[in-house]
């Protein structure tokens, strides 16, 4: 059965390697139908400035954003951790798209939101330069605890799954091409 897959190139550089990574999953995805957002050319305001308290027009990007979502069985991120977290500039999507309403709503009496996004499952594929597996152990993994609990899980996403890729930093032409690889099985998965 053909998936509907949204994949989102979290990079804010036109040219990274989560470009080239973008590239493999889709190329692997040939069974579904997928959709390829890059973060560098979407155009809009990160701030959402008045929190919730004021509608904030959606620049047409973000109702392109949000539509996606709302077409997708499967979504993908693909960033770069830095500083530990996600580029603000995908913080900025995120807090500008997941809004009241459209993600989550709140009703009278209940302590938590209705999810609006329910049916969907989500995938990280996050680049660092420091190893994996000292992000995951040392640091304590935040960026997939955030992503899955307090983003696409309270949204609605039933299952979230990651996949670290580093250290990107010195990587040579052989290792990134074996990430490629991984990356490409974990597209052919989804089905």
């Amino acid at each position: 059965m053909c998936k509907k897959v949204l994949v989102i190139n979290g990079n804010t550089k036109a040219k990274s390697y989560c470009h080239e990574l973008a590239q493999s999953y889709i190329t692997a995805s040939e069974k579904n139908d997928v959709r390829l957002l890059n973060l560098s050319k979407m155009d809009f305001d990160i701030n959402l400035v008045s929190g919730y308290e004021a509608v904030q027009p959606l620049e047409p990007d973000l109702q392109y954003f949000q539509s996606s979502l709302l077409w997708a069985d499967h979504v993908v991120f693909i960033f770069p951790l830095w500083w530990g977290g996600m580029p603000a500039k995908l913080k900025g999507l995120i807090d500008r798209a997941f809004l009241p309403n459209f993600a989550f709503k709140f009703e009278a009496k209940s302590l938590t939101p209705q999810r609006l996004l329910k049916g969907r499952t989500a995938e990280l594929i996050v680049t660092m330069d420091s190893p994996p597996f000292y992000y995951r152990w040392i640091y304590g993994d935040p960026i997939y605890k955030q992503m899955k609990r307090t983003i696409l899980g309270f949204s609605g996403f039933e299952k979230v799954s990651k996949t670290y890729i580093g250290p990107i930093i010195n990587a040579t032409e052989d290792k990134k091409t074996k990430w490629n690889q991984r990356v490409a099985k974990l597209a052919k998965k989804v089905a």
